[in-house]
């Protein structure tokens, strides 16, 4: 390989003809001005003195000039056998946006991650170079707006064997994580009028929220101990309704058995469309996992997963199982939003679907969540006896219900200050009120930082009391 194809490319634009100025002027006043407006970043590796003269078809001697001037002034940084860089103290160094940034808990009890230190790396990149090694080139076009077929093939057998969904090939789409999911489903659903989507309350603030952006209207209906009130959904009479039923988020109620059927009878003399958010399904500690809803109602359901929360939210990898009514108007929404989605990801986690590496991973993460909620559970117990667990043995946290009168805002306050990383249930709420409650997550964080985590909590519900 030539030097000069090794060189950073840098665009400057000289123009040749009188009144323009000598080109070495011309250039100074280039790399100056793209310098003064962060176009060129402190510490940005310039082209040697060669290479750009080079490209742009000038003597190097002008070049030289050009970076010995600015190096003069403190534009650059020249160094014998090094490369020119852009001086560190010159130019509009771009500061990271912070609105949505994640911030480092010391202790991190946030209820929605799972442990991504814990994500099979070696695993993930044997597929991915295996199917990589294996892909012809035509998976390196954009292909079918639903996913690669050989996933779609994958999910539908493991979703069938250990969700009991009824996945069509034909009516699976792949998709970037669930957020993407709700958004193409919002959008088919408001583009034929029927955008009148009810939603649990409370419900992820988040997934709230993106129902409304997706251009669809979130109707809130309140949520009790054996899951959403289906006869308060049938007044509210929406067009149809997302539901998190095998562990509602955020109160970690399972739903009972005489509402699924209701619910799903509602739906079938409403005509309307049910979405299921089967976001943590797999993680269950003292009893079967419940069976997906779809798989009583393929017609009226449309179920939605993730890797997000089995493996790593990086991946952006998510499904929808759509019922046949929803193909062709998905087919449209993801044609012309994403065109189609990233599919060398796609193809590496149909191998490790196929190798039955999720299932391993399963296996040892559920052993890891059990110990982890257990000792959560007991730190609870010891520091802050008055808290109240609720919600099944399942998924990645526990409600933790703090006693009457707590000033759940404050406790926050206090516990963020102290480091520690939680949510509460008041965050989630849209129009219904509850007792004041913790969302304390388990996954992220080790057992000594746990009790670590816990000791911190205590002193902050104390603190908010005082």
């Amino acid at each position: 390989m030539s030097r000069r194809t090794k060189a950073p490319e840098l665009l400057v634009k000289l123009e040749r003809g009188h009144n323009r100025g000598s080109l070495s002027a011309q250039l100074e006043r280039e790399l100056r001005h793209a310098v003064r407006s962060g176009g060129l970043r402190p510490e940005a590796q310039l082209p040697s003195t060669r290479a750009l003269a080079a490209e742009l078809g000038i003597s190097r001697g002008l070049v030289v000039a050009a970076y010995a001037q600015l190096g003069a002034e403190g534009y650059l940084r020249l160094r014998r056998n090094a490369p020119p860089l852009v001086a560190n103290a010159i130019g509009s160094r771009s500061r990271p946006r912070t609105l949505a940034a994640d911030p480092h808990w010391r202790y991190n009890l946030r209820p929605d991650l799972p442990d991504y230190g814990a994500f099979p790396r070696e695993e993930w990149l044997t597929s991915y170079r295996a199917a990589l090694k294996a892909a012809a080139d035509r998976e390196l076009a954009y292909g079918d707006v639903r996913g690669v077929a050989a996933l779609r093939d994958e999910l539908a057998t493991y979703l069938g064997r250990v969700r009991g969904v009824v996945a069509d090939l034909e009516h699976l789409f792949v998709c970037g994580g669930f957020a993407q999911a709700i958004g193409l489903l919002g959008g088919v659903l408001a583009r034929a009028g029927r955008g009148r989507i009810a939603v649990e309350d409370p419900g992820h603030a988040v997934i709230r929220e993106l129902v409304a952006r997706s251009g669809a209207e979130p109707v809130p209906i309140p949520v009790d101990g054996e899951g959403i009130d289906v006869a308060r959904l049938e007044r509210a009479a929406p067009d149809g309704v997302l539901v998190t039923p095998s562990h509602q988020f955020p109160t970690g109620v399972v739903l009972s058995p005489e509402r699924r059927s209701r619910l799903l009878a509602w739906a079938e003399r409403a005509d309307a469309i049910v979405i299921e958010d089967d976001y943590d399904a797999e993680f269950r500690y003292d009893r079967a996992p419940v069976g997906a809803l779809q798989g009583l109602a393929p017609g009226r359901v449309a179920y939605c997963g993730s890797a997000s929360k089995t493996l790593a939210p990086t991946l952006r990898l998510g499904w929808i199982v759509a019922p046949p009514r929803l193909v062709r108007e998905l087919v449209d929404q993801v044609l012309y939003t994403a065109i189609a989605p990233a599919r060398l990801e796609q193809l590496a986690f149909a191998d490790f679907l196929s190798r039955g590496e999720l299932d391993r991973h399963l296996r040892r993460m559920r052993l890891r969540y059990r110990r982890r909620r257990d000792e959560l559970v007991r730190s609870l117990a010891r520091e802050l006896p008055e808290v109240e667990v609720h919600g099944v043995a399942a998924g990645l946290y526990v409600a933790a219900l703090l006693l009457p009168g707590t000033d759940e805002r404050r406790v926050l306050e206090e516990a963020r200050a102290r480091g520690v990383g939680v949510y509460g249930m008041s965050e989630h709420c849209a129009n219904a009120r509850r007792d004041p409650a913790l969302l304390l997550g388990y996954a992220v964080s080790t057992e000594p930082t746990i009790r670590a985590g816990v000791r911190k909590l205590a002193e902050a519900v104390r603190a908010a009391s005082a």
